[in-house]
């Protein structure tokens, strides 16, 4: 289905699908003119109208029990088994009806992955969730989560329902699409990811000191600070000016203040109503509306049968993206005018190369919003989970500064290097993103039939029908603690320096995939790790303490109840964990924080 596409989004799904709708019913008519032909008996008007509607039902059970039974003689023929499923107790209604409400349960007020991790004691790491009818496999296995993205990477990709369900939010960009398009894309951003592009610290120290002052100004009015809205901002900026050479300006915008400040509408200084905080709202928006429909597989346009819910919220997104477009297109224009083709080309960013590759706008708009999303969304998740954990873990908080003062002193800018020998540094970002991964979920679909590795060394393959959509969550395989050892839910970045690194990770490296694997590894990776150390290495130089400010967050922001009574790692969080394309915390993450002494060294 075309993002473009005017028509509501349920039309085409109905037109699509109309020949196997109206086959039940002619099946009926067709019997029905059989009997009358050998027979002068009459039938019911009513018993008519009930063997019409029970055509329905009828054709789907043929259908599916078709579907299980080819299933099952073709993963025979494989040498194959299919995949465990949940038992009758635990979803006993037809078609994983009870399954998808619980999940869209989840999203509302549970926890992330919520379930999931019983499954290991059920049904195992893999198995079939059967949605609306559908083959739907779920994994948090490292060895099947390896085979979907890189030992049998042919085998699968993002697959037309996925790539119907992200077109009106990321269209034809690199995340929603597969083959030379995607091979297209990628081959336009790798450059620009090298060594020499990432290590221009200029950029996050621009932005990183205009995030500081602003956090500093607001501390001293005696008001916690949504650190996450700062660092989506920061994120942001530094993103668009590295990739774009348009500086945003997100940051020059008003911070919002805590949910109980009075507000005087005349006092523009104490509201948030910029264009850029139009632009963050209405992208979540249409992020969180975009992950309820994958809830649905193919069947989504039944939820949004007269209106593309995804595709209104991101009218003010679009029009905040035509303002980069513009300014690329003019820039360009200028340089070649003004500057000589080496100069030009050193100076070049994404989107100037963007712009020479093709003139079609809603294709260069597309690109952008999809490094958009990388950009800003990946990185401030990182960096507000990170800061989470800091106040939750002063020790960490402690070492982490001893580290950063006694390697490159109060004031001084952190270089590459710097960074890279900062060892502490790593592992409370690799912990952090163990524990907090910005992407929980993803998914691949299996383009023909194909199997997936033995659980167990003699057992037999797992079979994938083709079109099978496979979920796998890095969330939960980061938790298991048969993977990670018995504190697996503790925080503790030690276990990225000591023995626990060559018994648990060197041995099973796809146990940690925050960046993805194989081809489709995030091009961003080391660019996020530069741009997250750079920012807390600037944050802790100039404050020496970070409080969680829980009087800050709106109540209805903060954990439910229920989640300290189901104890383990939910029962300790003190704020509430939500997840559209990327995993964020809901309403914020307020903290505050005590400025570092002017003459403070170790």
């Amino acid at each position: 289905m075309s993002g473009n596409s005017n028509l509501p989004p349920g039309i085409p799904f109905v037109v699509k699908r109309l020949p196997k709708l109206i086959i039940p019913p002619i099946t009926v008519y067709l019997l029905l003119v059989v009997y009358h032909f050998y027979t002068t008996d009459t039938i019911s008007t009513w018993l008519v109208s009930f063997l019409y509607i029970l055509s329905f039902p009828v054709a789907l059970t043929i259908s599916v029990a078709h579907s299980m039974i080819s299933n099952r003689i073709i993963a025979a023929r494989m040498g194959a088994v299919m995949a465990n499923s949940p038992n009758f107790f635990e979803d006993p209604l037809p078609g994983g009806i009870l399954s998808l409400y619980r999940a869209i349960k989840s999203m509302k007020t549970g926890y992330i992955a919520d379930g999931l991790e019983n499954r290991l004691h059920t049904t195992g790491p893999t198995f079939n969730a059967r949605v609306l009818f559908q083959d739907r496999i779920v994994t948090f296995e490292p060895n099947h989560v390896k085979a979907l993205l890189a030992t049998q990477f042919d085998d699968f990709d993002k697959g037309r329902d996925t790539v119907s369900t992200l077109n009106s939010l990321l269209g034809t960009g690199v995340f929603a699409v597969d083959g030379d398009l995607w091979r297209f894309h990628r081959s336009i951003t790798r450059p620009f990811f090298s060594k020499d592009r990432i290590t221009h610290f200029d950029i996050f120290d621009k932005h990183a000191d205009q995030a500081i002052v602003k956090m500093k100004a607001r501390f001293k009015e005696g008001y916690a600070v949504d650190f996450q809205e700062v660092v989506s901002r920061f994120t942001l900026d530094s993103a668009t000016e590295f990739l774009f050479g348009h500086d945003l300006g997100t940051l020059s915008d008003p911070l919002a203040y805590p949910y109980f400040t009075y507000t005087d509408p005349a006092d523009s200084t104490r509201t948030v109503q910029s264009f850029s905080a139009r632009f963050s709202r209405a992208f979540s928006e249409a992020q969180s509306a975009t992950a309820f429909r994958s809830r649905f597989g193919d069947m989504w346009p039944l939820t949004e049968f007269w209106k593309d819910k995804t595709k209104e919220k991101m009218k003010p997104v679009h029009e905040f993206l035509d303002l980069i477009i513009q300014e690329g297109v003019r820039r360009a224009k200028s340089s070649k005018e003004g500057l000589p083709k080496e100069q030009a080309e050193e100076s070049e960013t994404v989107l100037d190369h963007l712009i020479r590759q093709t003139d079609d706008p809603i294709i260069i708009r597309d690109e952008i919003m999809n490094l958009a999303v990388a950009g800003r969304d990946t990185t401030a998740s990182l960096l507000s989970f990170t800061v989470y954990m800091l106040s939750q873990h002063k020790h960490v908080l402690l070492r982490l500064r001893e580290e950063i003062l006694s390697t490159i002193g109060p004031n001084r800018r952190p270089t590459y290097d710097d960074l890279r020998d900062m060892k502490y540094l790593r592992a409370v970002l690799n912990e952090t993103l163990r524990l907090y991964p910005p992407v929980p979920f993803d998914m691949r679909a299996s383009n023909k039939d194909t199997t997936l590795p033995p659980l167990k060394p003699g057992n037999k393959p797992i079979f994938v029908p083709a079109g099978t959509r496979c979920i796998y969550s890095v969330f939960v395989m980061h938790r298991r603690t048969d993977l990670w050892g018995p504190d697996a839910l503790t925080f503790d970045p030690g276990r990225f320096l000591d023995e626990r690194v060559h018994k648990y990770l060197t041995p099973n490296p796809f146990i940690f995939l925050p960046f993805n694997a194989g081809p489709r590894i995030c091009l961003g990776q080391q660019f996020a790790y530069n741009e997250s150390s750079f920012f807390l290495v600037r944050l802790l130089q100039n404050f020496s303490n970070i409080e969680l400010s829980e009087e800050s967050q709106p109540p209805h922001s903060k954990p439910p109840a229920s989640w300290k009574k189901e104890g383990g790692i939910k029962a300790t969080e003190k704020v509430q964990l939500k997840s559209h394309l990327t995993m964020y915390i809901h309403e914020g993450l307020w903290v505050k924080m005590g400025e570092a002494s002017v003459t403070e060294d170790i």
